[in-house]
């Protein structure tokens, strides 16, 4: 059990407003955890001057940084937000023309992959609270746009939407279907246990790391992901889960028998693998 690889799909890192990339990237090591693949946070939470480019080559120099002095292998995966869209709109941003800065800004993030700096195409999404029908119409959009911009890329996305359910999987789905983007490239962040097929329908789910969803997901297979969407805020300490959360989930189940060795390999390297066409050994 001390070789095996653990992988937090859906990791933050902030040296801003957190304890920032080596702090985290340490806490997690020490609890036995091997791979974060690490999202860029949104602009706004890097300060009034930064912009997409900034916020996504922020995150590629974190994963460095965290490559470079520690155990932990670390792999970025760049974006926008949903939120910063609403944000903009909120502010007085035509729809229109925050339209053209979120897609421009996918574009930017593909070339990113292409270049081989990235991962995938995330978080991008729908918002989890109520916009007017015109900008859910916009946001719906851009997803197929990015899933678009993913398949020419051969990477995945990390989906950010409202709690969803075998209806939404089933639209998201379609969506990549649309697309012409593997279903298995969509992964769907903070996900229930939804692992059985007809739940999911061909998508991959990032289970956020709790004791019961897990639990429940086993049951139904091991073709997941876990993660904690640790935000690393210091005014939201351990929040949503802390980054000792899959490791110590992870080895806590093993020893319970919850989690077989089979099951604890297939979740955090070949699930990983697949997906993201990378390799973890």
């Amino acid at each position: 059990m001390e070789n095996i690889i653990i992988t937090d799909n859906h990791i933050h890192v902030d040296p801003k407003n957190g304890e920032g990339p080596l702090e985290v990237a340490k806490k997690f090591e020490r609890a036995g955890g091997s791979v974060m693949i690490i999202p860029n946070k949104p602009t706004w939470t890097v300060g009034a001057s930064c912009n997409f480019d900034k916020a996504m080559h922020l995150v590629i120099k974190y994963t460095d940084e965290i490559n470079k002095n520690t155990g932990v292998k670390a792999f970025p995966v760049v974006g926008a937000h949903p939120a910063e869209l609403s944000r903009r709109v909120e502010n007085g941003m035509k729809l229109e023309t925050a339209e053209k800065m979120m897609r421009a800004t996918l574009e930017s993030a593909q070339k990113l992959v292409i270049e081989g700096k990235a991962i995938g195409i995330g978080e991008i999404g729908r918002p989890h609270y109520d916009v007017s029908p015109e900008e859910m119409k916009i946001h719906n959009g851009l997803m197929i746009y990015a899933m678009e911009l993913a398949k020419d890329a051969n990477c995945p996305v990390q989906l950010h939407t409202e709690s969803a359910g075998e209806e939404q999987f089933l639209e998201f789905a379609e969506m990549a279907d649309k697309a012409g983007l593997k279903r298995c490239k969509v992964i769907k962040h903070f996900s229930g246990p939804l692992v059985a097929q007809d739940e999911n329908h061909g998508l991959t789910p990032s289970l956020i790391a709790t004791k019961d969803v897990i639990t429940k997901g086993i049951k139904k297979g091991n073709n997941f992901l876990m993660e904690t969407d640790y935000l690393d805020m210091n005014s939201r300490p351990g929040a949503v889960l802390g980054p000792k959360t899959v490791p110590r989930r992870t080895k806590d189940f093993l020893q319970k028998g919850i989690l077989t060795e089979d099951d604890t390999y297939k979740i955090h390297v070949e699930n990983v693998e697949k997906v993201y066409g990378i390799d973890l050994e």
